[in-house]
């Protein structure tokens, strides 16, 4: 059974599309540089090693499978019959892009955009992880998150699954809807990154015996700087060719898109400067990064929707949330997160699913008034997603890093927390000329 029809546009608005596809690299290489800064100085190449394998190990895993999976709109798919209602689990595709002719259609460059937003989905991990994950257990963990996990939640949310056709099915609005990858990319990678924290404990001298977190500050501010940078221009690509592929806007609607990306996310800074200076009588650079990406990932879900002072709004909530959060997984929940990546990415991705309803202005190309707003629904089929991402997301991931780690340990030993992993894994540090080891290091 096929789902709804799949978008069609012009031959200015696929090349407009692809070359916004291929500006997402930036938004990898900006996180990269963001998990590298953040992490020990003794662990700096091999953070760096880890981005490039994950980033190979989710190319050749989308293409073996993972398209396959998540399919397009209009495609084949495996369908119940629920209620009487047509309920899409799972795309029908051949493996290894079979029969998908790579020519520029949209169905095409749907599949490239996915190579790489489930590449940028795997480093979100990596941030969660940093010091202490094995090189070897973050690439199987990346292949099983984009070979299922990632291509599973698209197609429910960008290849005609059931929660686009909550709309068609049950009223609610238009169905779940998400731009830019506020939830199939950032919740799914930051929701992996919870699971990848807990299963790997925190690092070693984090927490006294008493559960008092000690301040291990990145290495290099500088790097996680820049790579904002470099994210803010991926993320306007990435923002733009999800609207023109999954949500049928017109290409000069980029335009829009760019706008609100530039505005939430420098209203998450602010806001997380603004914030940080009030509590600790100066601005943290590294919460106001962590708050940059919080809204950057934020502006995913509406961009293509909200209005420029809408963005504005969305993404001051979210550099506020995303600066709490770190705080409050760090002090309450004793979760070891040296990128910041759960806050930045999963909570600022959930507020972006759920701005969709509040602020987005939802309008279909096949509705006869194009701009028309949202069904009242809409919000209920925002928190449908959500829900899905928190009650059934969460829990897959986590099982099955789970089952990774039984039978690949996915945590180093003590002696590779100890020596750094840049020796420990690779065996040469990134400062050769500088001493990156220190007697800091305490046993719990």
């Amino acid at each position: 059974m096929t789902s709804a029809p799949a978008a069609t546009f012009s031959d200015a608005g696929a090349v407009l599309c692809l070359v916004c596809i291929l500006l997402v690299p930036l938004a990898c290489a900006g996180i990269a540089l963001i998990n590298t800064g953040l992490g020990r100085s003794r662990s700096a190449a091999q953070s760096m090693m880890s981005s490039l394998c994950v980033l190979s190990v989710a190319a050749i895993a989308y293409l073996a499978c993972g398209f396959a999976f998540q399919g397009f709109a209009g495609q084949p798919a495996h369908v119940a019959m629920i209620g009487g209602k047509p309920w899409s689990w799972l795309a029908h595709g051949r493996l290894f892009l079979h029969h998908v002719a790579v020519d520029g259609s949209p169905q095409s460059l749907a599949a490239l955009l996915g190579m790489v937003s489930a590449g940028l989905a795997a480093l979100i991990p990596l941030g969660a992880g940093s010091d202490r994950w094995r090189l070897g257990a973050s690439c199987i963990s990346t292949a099983v998150l984009a070979g299922l996990t990632y291509p599973l939640f698209a197609h429910w949310v960008w290849g005609g699954g059931w929660l686009a056709q909550l709309g068609a099915n049950y009223g609610l609005g238009h169905g779940f809807v998400d731009s830019g990858g506020a939830s199939t990319i950032q919740a799914v990678g930051g929701l992996t990154a919870l699971a990848i924290a807990w299963i790997l404990g925190a690092r070693r001298g984090k927490y006294a015996h008493d559960g008092t977190p000690s301040a291990i500050p990145g290495h290099n501010v500088v790097l996680v700087l820049f790579g904002s940078f470099l994210a803010l221009v991926g993320w306007c690509g990435l923002n733009s060719a999800g609207a023109i592929l999954f949500n049928g806007v017109a290409a000069g609607t980029a335009a829009l898109v760019a706008m609100n990306t530039i505005l939430c996310a420098g209203a998450a800074a602010l806001a997380a400067a603004l914030v940080t200076n009030s509590r600790f009588r100066k601005p943290d650079a590294s919460l106001t990064a962590n708050g940059w990406i919080g809204g950057l990932a934020a502006s995913s879900g509406a961009c293509a929707f909200a209005l420029p002072v809408e963005a504005i709004v969305i993404g001051l909530a979210a550099g506020v949330l995303v600066t709490f959060s770190v705080e409050w997984f760090e002090l309450r929940m004793s979760v070891d997160d040296p990128g910041g990546s759960i806050s930045a990415h999963a909570m600022g991705g959930l507020w972006g699913i759920l701005s969709v309803g509040i602020f987005g202005e939802v309008f279909h190309p096949t509705l006869e008034k194009a701009g028309e707003s949202a069904h009242p629904g809409q919000w209920l089929a925002q928190l449908v997603g959500i829900a899905t991402l928190v009650g059934f997301v969460l829990p897959l991931t986590y099982c099955l890093n789970w089952l990774i780690n039984r039978v690949y340990p996915q945590r180093v030993p003590a002696e590779g927390e100890r020596q750094g992993m840049d020796l420990y894994e690779l065996g040469a540090g990134a400062y050769p000329e500088f001493l990156t080891h220190s007697d800091e290091f305490t046993e719990r």
